[in-house]
């Protein structure tokens, strides 16, 4: 018996660190929203009586300091379960140290395919609670969409979805530590903060317009990767709407509302040395096989 879940990437269309919370983490405005990127999760039942974890990606850990092997303890720990015996195998399409949410996409797509395979019926709000456990991203790559994420990303709330548009999106070769980032942060004596509210009530009126204007990511006044300047020179000269770093970097991606002009600026950059991908924005954070948008 399997089950097989595809596990979709997220962006931060906004973000924006709000302070430093007494307990070491931070607490963050956010839109975040789920894109057709997606790593394949195949959850297997075995003979072995314990969790085995394997990955595409070899630099990937495979034990407990995996979040999806991390997921999958905490969900047999829910059910009240010594029967542990399953495969759990990860197919890698998401860049590692990206700002987008692969290791907690992955662990959404174990805690929903252990919940199908082992007919659980564990409800919605169960599942979001262990997702807490596991990650602060882990809620959102659950539910995925367009959500508004605050505190520590626990806390959210969805959005209307924005008119249709196309996205590129660049991994450049450097990755970026999500402590890193968050440690230069704390370091900077003053931070530019978008203007969250106008750019709030801009989405929710669904003039994606207003909303980009107002947009931005807070990170790319702390992290410096040279990338970056010259991956979004390309995508505004293919007129993007908006160009921005994903979370603590270090993908960016480009919002066009003319798919060519999207289709374009992806034939140039993936004759680059990076990571490239044309996809677009999705509804659902985990898929099942015949859901794929």
């Amino acid at each position: 018996m399997k089950a097989v879940k595809y596990a979709a990437a997220k962006i931060n269309l906004l973000l924006d660190v709000t302070e430093k919370l007494k307990n070491g983490y931070h607490s963050i405005f956010s839109v975040m929203q789920s894109i057709a990127l997606y790593d394949k999760i195949t959850v297997t039942k075995n003979d072995a009586g314990k969790i085995r974890l394997s990955c595409s990606d070899k630099s990937v850990p495979t034990d407990e300091k995996n979040t999806a092997f991390k997921a999958a303890m905490l969900f047999f720990d829910e059910i009240h379960s010594d029967d542990r015996g399953i495969d759990i195998e990860i197919e890698k399409n998401i860049p590692q140290m990206a700002g987008l949410a692969g290791g907690s996409a992955d662990a959404a797509g174990v805690l929903l395919a252990l919940n199908d395979l082992y007919k659980t019926n564990l409800s919605e709000e169960t599942l979001i609670k262990l997702a807490g456990r596991v990650g602060a991203d882990v809620p959102f790559c659950l539910k995925g969409g367009l959500m508004l994420a605050l505190d520590t990303g626990l806390i959210l709330a969805p959005l209307p979805r924005l008119p249709e548009y196309h996205l590129v999106l660049v991994k450049p070769n450097e990755g970026v530590s999500t402590a890193e980032a968050y440690g230069a942060i704390d370091k900077k004596d003053w931070i530019r903060h978008p203007n969250k509210e106008l750019a709030l009530k801009a989405l929710v009126d669904g003039d994606i317009h207003e909303f980009f204007s107002y947009s931005a990511n807070v990170f790319e006044q702390v992290i410096d990767a040279g990338a970056r300047v010259e991956i979004k020179s390309v995508m505004r000269a293919h007129n993007c709407l908006y160009a921005s770093m994903t979370g603590s970097g270090s993908a960016v991606f480009g919002v066009f509302m003319d798919k060519k002009d999207a289709e374009d600026c992806f034939s140039q950059l993936k004759n680059s040395s990076w990571q490239v991908f044309l996809t677009k924005p999705v509804s659902k954070g985990v898929l099942s096989e015949g859901e794929l948008e």
